[in-house]
């Protein structure tokens, strides 16, 4: 299977990320209330939940947790108090629900601190081929 790189800001690569979020707002289930795609630079996406909190992901941090505050489609979600879940840029689907209710304990991998694994200016790196990976799931 050869490598496919997605060139940067074509709709295709805009809408990357969008298979992945998908995949964990179903294993999150009935705890969401509704969740859309932010802009890029970084891209990222938000889930908001039953009770007054929002996920929030984005390309260089990863997965946060936190009371929502303002937001809406295209544009970025602000959040207050926020804990990062951990378990890296991209956590497989399935650790998200679990990194979820560790960030509410505020135990775990989970950390007010912000992670930056990586930048968004930095289109080229492969990250690409790993959001692929979700879209062909």
């Amino acid at each position: 299977m050869a490598i496919r790189h997605v060139e940067p800001y074509t709709d295709e690569w805009l809408q990357q990320p969008i298979s992945y979020v998908q995949q964990v707002v179903d294993l999150l289930g009935a705890e969401v209330t509704d969740w859309w795609e932010g802009p890029c630079d970084p891209r990222d996406a938000t889930v908001r939940l039953t009770d007054d909190t929002a996920l929030v992901w984005d390309e260089e941090s990863g997965w946060r947790l936190g009371a929502f505050v303002s937001g809406d489609r295209g544009r970025h979600t602000e959040l207050s108090g926020v804990r990062y879940l951990g378990h890296g840029l991209l956590p497989r689907p399935e650790r998200v629900p679990p990194a979820l209710q560790d960030a509410r304990a505020g135990v775990g991998a989970s950390s007010a601190w912000r992670p930056c694994y990586r930048s968004h200016r930095n289109c080229r790196d492969g990250f690409d081929v790993a959001l692929d990976f979700y879209a062909l799931a």
